[in-house]
C-alpha cells in the first residue's frame, strides 16, 4: 500500500487547477515527457501535489552522483514500465521520501480488477502451450487482457466519479484474491498463444483504467508486487522492510530514503512475505521461518517470517543485483580508488597473488571484487563459489558454482566447503569465493599453499581483526599459513565532509610473514586513505615487499634494480588514465581494452 507524505488534491477535473494550467507551469522537458500517452498519470500526480507547500519538482531523465550534495532534493526521474520516481523532501527528518509514481496510483480499480481476474482465469485456462519465459508470459497476459476488456473512451464521466479519492483498502481487498492468483499463475505457466474464446460480456474500462489494470496485473502476477518499482530502479542498492511500517531503500545518489510503500497490518505483511517466498521457489513456513534466495533478476533476498522470531513482524532485505558490474574506472569516478591503486591491483592479480577484500556489511566489497576481475589474465579458467550468486566475471572460461540447502530428504545439502574441495580438482587458474565465513576458509588456505590463487571477500574492519578471525573458531587457519594471503584490501562506507556517504578503500596492505618466535604477523599498508583531504597516499612507495621481492623478479628486473618496478606501476596507472579519458568505462569494454593492451606489449 502506498501512503503519500502529503494530502493529495482532488482529481484535476474536480479541483481548483486543470491539467492544462499545471502543465503550463512545467519545464519544457517535463511538458514533453508527461505529454506522451504512457506518462499521462505522471501529470495527474503533479496536479495533485500541494504546490502551496512544495515547489514543482525538477525533472531529470537521468540522475548522477553529482546530485549527492543536494540537501533537500525535490525531483522526478523515470525508471521503466511507466514508473517514475519522486524524491520528495522532508524538512523534519534526515531521510527524504521515495515515491513511486505508478499508473495505478490514483485509479480506483479494485472492483474492476476482481472481475478482470475472474475472466482471465477462464481465458488463461484455455491456453495450451508451455512457456516459462517471463517476456512471453507478459505478452500472453497483455493479449488476454485485451480479450476480456473493452476500452471505452466515452466512459470518462464514470471514471471521474471513481477517481475522487484513493480507496485506502485497495491492497487489502486484492489480498483476498490470493487463491485466485495462485491458480492464475499456475495456469499462466502452461500458457501459449491459442485463445479458445467463450461467450461472455467484456468489461468496459477507460483508457486510464485499462493502463492501471494492465500495470497491476503484470506487477502483481509476474513481478514482485508492491515493491516491483524499487526493483526496476537501477539507482537502488538495498531494499529493507523491518516489520510493520514503511519500506526503506538505500539509494546510490540520495542515500537512505523512506518509501511511500507501507505495511500497516500483520496479515497484509505476512501474506506478501508468503507470496514472495513462493515466487522465489522457497516457500516459507513457521517451521522454516528464514529464507535466503535469489529473485528472478538476480537480486539477493533474506526473509524472516513470523512474530515469534521477529518482534516487529515479518521482515525482508533485498540486495539489488546490478545489471552490468561497476568497472574499476567507475570506482575511480566515485572516489573509491585511484589510478595508482588500480594499477597496483592489476599487477598483483596478473601475477597470481592471493587477495581478500575485507570490510563491514554494505561497504562495497563485492562491487570491488567484481571490478578487479577484469585484471585477471583473460586466458584464465575461473571457478567461483557462492551462497547466493552475485559475482560477475568477464572471462569466457568461468565455472559458476552455488551452494544448495534443502528442506527435506529428497536431496543433500551442498556447502561452500564441498564446492571448494570440488574446485581444487578442476585445475582452476583462479578461485573466487563469494565470502569466507567458516571451515571453507581452511580449505582456501590449503589451496593457496598448493599454488591456486584465491580471491574472496571477508567481514573484518582491519587487518588485525581479519587475522584474528582467520586463526580463530570456526575457520582455524594455522598461523603459519596466513602469509599465503598476499594482499588485503580494507574497504568501508564513510562520511565524507561536503559529499555525504561514500565508499572508500581505506588501505591496501601486504602480508609479509609470520614470526613464530614472537607469534606476530608482519604486514604493511601500501596505500592509505586520508580522510582530511579525501585522497590516497602511496605510503609503500619504494618499500613494497610484493612489488620488489615477488613481481620485479618475474619481470626480469635484477635484484639491485628492483625499484624499477615502480616505473612499471606508473606506466599502468597512465594507461588506465588514458583509457578513462577516452571514456571507456563499461565493465566489459574495459576488459577487452586491457586484453588489447597486454597483447600489444604496452606493459612489461
Amino acid at each position: 500500500m502506498e501512503t503519500l507524505p502529503f494530502n493529495p488534491l482532488p482529481a484535476p477535473i474536480n479541483g481548483r487547477r486543470s491539467k492544462e494550467d499545471v502543465r503550463s507551469m512545467l519545464s519544457s522537458e517535463l511538458q514533453d515527457f508527461v505529454g506522451k500517452e504512457e506518462n499521462h498519470h505522471i501529470l495527474d500526480y503533479i496536479c495533485r501535489l500541494p504546490l502551496e507547500e512544495t515547489e514543482i519538482p525538477e525533472f531529470h531523465l537521468k540522475i548522477s552522483r553529482d546530485m549527492k550534495s543536494i540537501k533537500r532534493p525535490n525531483l522526478i526521474y523515470p525508471v521503466a514500465e511507466g514508473v517514475a520516481i519522486h524524491i520528495y523532501p522532508d524538512k523534519e527528518d534526515i531521510r527524504n521520501y521515495y515515491i513511486p509514481i505508478e499508473p495505478c496510483l490514483f485509479q480506483d480499480v479494485d472492483s474492476t480488477l476482481e472481475a478482470v481476474e475472474k475472466s482471465l482465469i477462464d481465458i488463461i485456462s484455455s491456453l495450451d502451450v508451455d512457456t516459462k519465459d517471463p517476456e512471453e508470459k507478459k505478452i500472453l497476459l497483455k493479449k488476454a487482457l485485451k480479450k476480456v476488456c473493452t476500452i471505452d473512451k466515452n466512459a470518462k464521466q464514470k471514471a471521474d466519479k471513481r477517481s475522487k479519492g484513493l480507496d485506502e483498502k485497495k491492497t487489502v481487498q486484492r489480498e483476498k484474491n490470493n487463491k485466485q492468483q495462485s491458480r492464475f499463475i499456475g495456469n499462466l505457466n502452461g500458457a501459449g498463444n491459442v485463445f479458445k474464446t467463450k461467450k461472455r460480456e467484456n468489461i468496459r474500462v477507460t483508457p486510464d483504467e485499462f493502463k492501471a489494470i494492465e500495470y497491476l496485473m503484470i506487477r502483481d502476477k509476474l513481478g514482485m508486487g508492491t515493491i516491483q518499482p524499487l526493483l526496476l530502479d537501477s539507482n537502488i542498492e538495498d531494499i529493507s522492510c523491518s516489520g510493520l511500517g514503511r519500506v526503506f531503500v538505500e539509494h546510490k545518489v540520495f542515500s537512505s530514503l523512506k518509501t511511500a510503500i507501507t505495511f500497516q497490518e500483520t496479515e497484509e505483511l505476512n501474506s506478501f512475505i508468503i507470496q514472495m517466498s513462493e515466487k522465489v521457489g522457497k516457500p516459507i513456513t513457521y517451521r522454516d521461518p528464514i529464507v535466503d534466495a535469489s529473485l528472478p533478476d538476480g537480486s539477493r533476498i533474506n526473509i524472516v517470517f513470523g512474530e515469534d522470531v521477529s518482534k516487529r513482524g515479518s521482515n525482508f532485505t533485498i540486495r539489488k543485483f546490478m545489471g552490468i558490474p561497476t568497472s574499476i574506472l567507475e570506482l575511480v569516478d566515485f572516489g573509491t580508488i585511484d589510478y595508482t591503486m588500480a594499477a597496483y591491483l592489476w599487477m598483483m592479480l596478473k601475477a597470481g597473488m592471493n587477495c581478500f577484500i575485507s570490510g563491514e556489511t554494505a561497504s562495497g566489497k563485492t562491487t570491488t571484487m567484481n571490478a578487479i576481475t577484469t585484471f585477471l589474465p583473460p586466458e584464465s579458467k575461473i571457478v567461483s563459489i557462492e551462497d547466493t550468486p552475485e559475482l560477475q566475471v568477464p572471462h569466457k572460461n568461468w565455472t559458476r558454482e552455488v551452494t544448495r540447502t534443502t528442506r527435506d530428504d529428497s536431496a543433500s545439502d551442498v556447502s561452500m566447503f564441498d564446492l571448494l574441495k570440488a574446485a581444487l580438482r578442476q585445475r582452476p587458474n583462479e578461485i573466487i569465493i563469494g565470502e569466507i565465513r567458516g571451515v571453507e576458509g581452511n580449505i582456501a588456505f590449503q589451496a593457496m599453499q598448493t599454488g591456486h590463487p584465491v580471491m574472496s571477500t571477508f567481514h573484518a574492519a582491519s587487518v588485525e581483526k581479519l587475522i584474528q578471525r582467520l586463526t580463530g573458531d570456526p575457520i582455524n587457519v594455522p598461523k603459519n599459513y596466513v602469509d599465503n594471503l598476499n594482499v588485503v584490501i580494507i574497504q568501508s562506507a564513510v562520511n565524507i565532509p561536503g559529499k555525504g556517504m561514500g565508499r572508500r578503500i581505506l588501505s591496501i596492505n601486504e602480508i609479509v610473514g609470520y614470526d613464530s618466535v614472537y607469534q606476530a604477523f608482519n604486514f604493511m599498508d601500501i596505500f592509505k586513505w586520508d580522510p582530511a583531504t579525501d585522497t590516497f597516499k602511496f605510503t609503500g612507495k619504494n618499500n613494497s615487499y610484493l612489488l620488489e621481492q615477488k613481481i620485479a623478479p618475474r619481470l626480469g628486473i635484477p635484484e639491485n634494480q628492483a625499484r624499477r618496478i615502480y616505473l612499471e606501476l606508473d606506466k599502468r596507472a597512465k594507461i588506465l588514465r588514458k583509457i578513462h579519458q577516452a571514456k571507456i568505462t563499461n565493465f566489459y569494454d574495459l576488459f577487452k581494452i586491457l586484453i588489447q593492451v597486454e597483447e600489444a606489449g604496452l606493459t612489461s
